[in-house]
């Protein structure tokens, strides 16, 4: 057992000490994070300075309100670090304001809804979740697809945006707000056309760049800063920061609604948040600080350049990305011509060290829990210092981790047909082959034997 509260009333005892039990799982998740790659593509290794600021004596403090107007007294030094935070995010995203209380990227965008959009009658329109949107641009199972109308846009056969579609559709349905800004697009997105197109139907422009703020502040990917009205970012991918969001008007939003920076903070206080997480404001200060400086620039370009050596070497081995390729931070594999399944892929990928995450592909006919892709970028790896070398190196356990699995074969419709058995007898079907396959994954010696080289590269690139 560990100490209680009444035994060390001064609270000196180690936090192993403290809590032996949540110590060892920390430590363990420590061990697992530098033993294996995490390609994830919205995770990243943030600094220990920010984690730092993350941890600090801020956690303790409540300050509802926004700098010099809280409703809680004690907040001089809270306004201080939280202008600091404003000040910085304008600077390097180059925007006259900025609210950085969001508590994560979700409720950032559900803010922006709610500030501009009436529920159950303006419609927002983004990229279908099936084909790389994100959950809160309208998806029927999100909030911002249940409180407004949802007007999704594809990309075309060839996984790419298809600017004149979404321009055509845009007019014909006028919505309030267009989104651009994806968590599956592989391709650079052209904000100076969405910006065109937002401005024939007169809707509002949000960039989601969640994924690729971090590129855009190091200038590896052009900026929305020009052309939309709106940008949204969670902190806590390419930026390198704690978990947490940002919305960002520009001048052209302002000129085009002087009130829009204000109905923006409205919808996040009081309108959807209570106080901040001060502790987070200081964590994304700090991560700004770390984003404004010529190693940042440079860890962005070696991002893209990661994805792309990455990309070449998969292509090499016969996969079909979607988009060709890569020209961000992320590559999404379509694996049908694999013959197997993204979430079978997964799970044996992390059994030989290499986490990526299971995923749709567009015009994907499977359901979203067993897709048949996966997605997997290079912000982590690069973090650690890896570069091109290195991405030859996972291209080739990834084709040796697909080959070893390739028997592994998903139940499907067919088989459920020839035995007559049900959807709801196909859907435990799959579930016991998947915990059984979780089984026979672990104990593969050839994947066991990949993850042995993955742990022996990744102790010769430790996590900073």
């Amino acid at each position: 057992m560990g100490i209680t509260p009444q035994q060390d009333p001064q609270n000196m005892s180690t936090f192993s000490q403290v809590d032996p039990q949540i110590a060892k799982l920390i430590k363990a998740e420590e061990t697992r994070q530098q033993n294996s790659l995490q390609m994830i593509p919205s995770e990243n290794h943030t600094s220990r300075s920010v984690m730092e600021a993350l941890g600090s004596a801020l956690t303790n403090k409540y300050s509802e309100g926004y700098p010099k107007k809280r409703y809680y007294q004690g907040n001089k030094i809270i306004d201080e670090i939280e202008l600091l935070a404003i000040e910085r995010a304008k600077k390097l995203f180059a925007v006259p304001h900025v609210n950085v209380q969001p508590y994560s990227g979700s409720p950032a965008n559900t803010a922006i809804y709610f500030a501009l959009c009436e529920p159950l009658r303006d419609k927002i329109m983004g990229l279908s979740l099936a084909f790389g949107g994100h959950l809160t641009h309208g998806a029927p199972v999100s909030i911002s697809g249940k409180y407004f109308k949802a007007v999704p846009y594809e990309v075309g056969k060839d996984g790419l945006l298809d600017y004149t579609a979404i321009e055509k559709l845009a007019k014909q349905e006028k919505p309030k707000i267009i989104v651009c800004g994806f968590t599956a697009y592989p391709k650079t997105i052209d904000f100076a056309r969405f910006g065109q197109i937002a401005d024939s139907c007169s809707a509002y422009l949000l960039a989601d760049i969640s994924h690729i703020a971090g590129l855009i502040v190091g200038g590896a990917h052009p900026s929305p800063v020009p052309y939309v009205d709106i940008v949204m970012t969670t902190t806590h991918k390419t930026l390198r920061g704690p978990r947490g969001a940002m919305i960002m008007v520009t001048q052209k939003g302002l000129k085009k609604d002087p009130e829009l920076a204000d109905k923006i903070d409205k919808a996040v206080f009081p309108g959807l948040q209570g106080g901040p997480h001060d502790n987070q404001t200081a964590a994304i200060a700090v991560a700004l600080r770390e984003a404004s400086t010529g190693a940042f620039k440079k860890y962005a370009a070696q991002i893209v350049k990661n994805s792309k050596a990455l990309a070449k070497g998969l292509i090499k081995y016969g996969f079909k990305l979607s988009g060709g390729g890569s020209d961000n931070h992320l590559i999404l594999i379509d694996l049908r011509s694999k013959n197997v399944n993204g979430a079978v892929a997964a799970i044996a990928l992390e059994a030989a060290g290499i986490v990526v995450n299971k995923n749709g592909v567009p015009f994907d006919t499977m359901p979203p829990f067993y897709p048949s892709g996966i997605r997997l970028g290079t912000p982590a790896v690069t973090t650690r210092g890896m570069k091109e070398a290195e991405m030859t190196k996972i291209a080739a356990w990834i084709n040796q981790t697909i080959d070893e699995i390739k028997k592994e074969k998903l139940p499907d419709d067919k088989q459920s047909l020839r035995s007559s058995t049900s959807s709801a007898g196909l859907k435990e079907k799959r579930a016991i082959f998947i915990r059984e396959f979780r089984i026979r994954a672990d104990q593969n010696k050839n994947l066991a034997k990949i993850a042995s080289q993955v742990k022996a590269l990744c102790q010769k690139f430790p996590i900073p």
